[in-house]
């Protein structure tokens, strides 16, 4: 890669966070994929001799103490450092609350780079925050950025409407009005837009609420990728240990369900990813029932009823609402699991590939789905909604596909993934999705883009944006 134009790249997240450890990563609403598509993509890229700065958020906070420090790395991606910058006070701020301090966090990377002596050539930005923050830094700099948009909020707000939440209540709490200007502008402005699939392109974007048409130019097909190294289906160093785990979680079950296949679910638990549905349809169908065990993975959690009962949280009050359903079969054809890390849970899947067990992603809309992905390379069939990337990634009948909203067909295509030989199909998934083939797809259209016109910004659209903020 010697002959590209650029050397370093920043990446723009601010919400959330990162470190070598990967706390937190997928079990709170601010350290959903996004963290995992941004981990692994700037890891592709320093091996692929680019020098990458990760730029989030410094927390000084004791119940968050991973972050305090202003700089961090990957043992294993010596041309990757994550970089904190201060912004927004110390303690931890969820991400909608992150907007008034956008500008802060803009500023204090100028003067980080400043210091340095050396900015950046390029900078992708992810989600809507880190997309306005290049905008800013555009002003500023005359540096252009990427805009890879991850979820977009007029989708979910969509969603959240149609469940009867009023528009004032959606308002105060997601800030709606601020993120879809924000993503609007990070349109405008990007030098190009990174896609997951063509849906997420031709269909996402073309929302009424966001000015795509004059930019359609700009929208860029780039899918991503899984870990390679970790999803497989190659023994990993703590298969062992995880399958006495399991073994010891099935010992209260009847012996005539210790040796069914499983049914897995291990996304973050929250509504949008409809856990619910499939507990519904595994309770409510007696076949399905006699012939798995229906598996859902928790992180850091060891007493699930003790925690759901005590607390509060949109997710306590999802797992009370499932205990509520499953009640006897709790510890008899319903298990939860506490597997902490990505290893751990790569380890999960090829265990109970050996029985034959389906992965299911429920969600009642997914932008993309590298769980899917990451599932199929261990060598579990796969079943997803039909609402979003999953379609494209399953169109070849690699899995099968399901309305997330309804129970009985959930039910009915389970029991035909448990009878039908999917995995040779499901594996193929893994040979298509790599990061490295990620990275490439960024750098191409980077250096594309660092030949092509140099556009300014509009300060009216910034001065929109600090009105917008102004009193939040």
């Amino acid at each position: 890669m010697a002959d590209l134009e650029i050397k370093k790249i920043a990446f723009f997240n601010p919400q959330g966070n990162f470190d070598r450890h990967d706390s937190h990563l997928t079990e709170h609403p601010d350290f959903g994929g996004q963290l995992v598509y941004v981990k692994e993509l700037a890891k592709a890229m320093g091996e692929l001799g680019i020098k990458v700065d990760i730029i989030t958020r410094l927390i000084v906070d004791s119940e968050w103490p991973e972050f305090s420090e202003p700089f961090d790395y990957y043992p294993d991606a010596p041309n990757v450092r994550i970089v904190r910058i201060p912004f927004g006070g110390e303690k931890f701020l969820r991400k909608e609350d992150l907007w008034p301090h956008i500008p802060e966090y803009v500023e204090n990377i100028c003067r980080f780079y400043e210091s340095q002596g050396e900015f950046p050539d390029f900078v992708t930005t992810h989600y809507a925050d880190g997309g306005m923050a290049g905008v800013l830094f555009l002003e500023k700099t005359g540096i252009p950025f990427s805009f890879t948009g991850h979820s977009l909020g007029a989708w979910k707000k969509d969603k959240l409407l149609a469940s009867g939440t009023s528009p004032e209540e959606l308002e105060k709490k997601y800030r709606f009005s601020v993120r879809i200007y924000a993503e609007n502008m990070a349109i405008k402005y990007a030098l190009f837009v990174a896609c997951s699939t063509s849906q997420e392109m031709n269909q996402q974007y073309s929302h009424p609420d966001y000015n795509h048409l004059p930019y359609l130019h700009k929208f860029k097909l780039i899918p991503p990728g899984i870990n390679q190294k970790i999803f497989t289906t190659s023994p990993g160093p703590f298969d062992e240990v995880v399958e006495k785990y399991l073994v010891e979680k099935l010992s209260k079950a009847p012996v005539c369900r210790q040796k069914l296949p499983f049914i897995i679910m291990s996304s973050r638990v929250d509504k949008k990813k409809n856990h619910i549905s499939v507990v519904r349809a595994f309770i409510g169908n007696e076949k399905l029932r006699n012939s798995a065990n229906l598996l859902i993975v928790l992180r850091g959690i060891q007493d699930v009823e003790e925690w759901a009962f005590k607390n509060e949280t949109e997710s306590a009050m999802i797992v009370r609402q499932i205990l509520t359903e499953v009640r006897g079969e709790l510890n008899r054809s319903v298990f939860f699991l506490n597997i902490t890390d990505q290893l751990s849970l790569a380890s999960l899947y090829r265990v109970a590939s050996k029985r034959d067990s389906i992965f299911v992603l429920p969600a009642l809309y997914e932008p993309f789905g590298l769980a899917i992905v990451e599932a199929a390379a261990c060598g579990l069939k796969v079943v997803a909604t039909k609402n979003g990337g999953p379609s494209e990634i399953l169109a070849n009948g690699e899995g099968l596909l399901i309305d997330p909203e309804d129970p009985n067909d959930i039910a009915d295509k389970l029991l035909v993934a448990l009878k039908k030989f999917l995995k040779e199909r499901s594996l193929e998934l893994a040979r298509r999705y790599t990061w490295e083939n990620t990275a490439k797809g960024y750098l191409k259209y980077i250096v594309e883009s660092l030949n092509s016109q140099k556009f300014s910004v509009d300060k009216r659209d910034i001065e929109m944006f600090l009105e917008l903020i102004e009193g939040m």
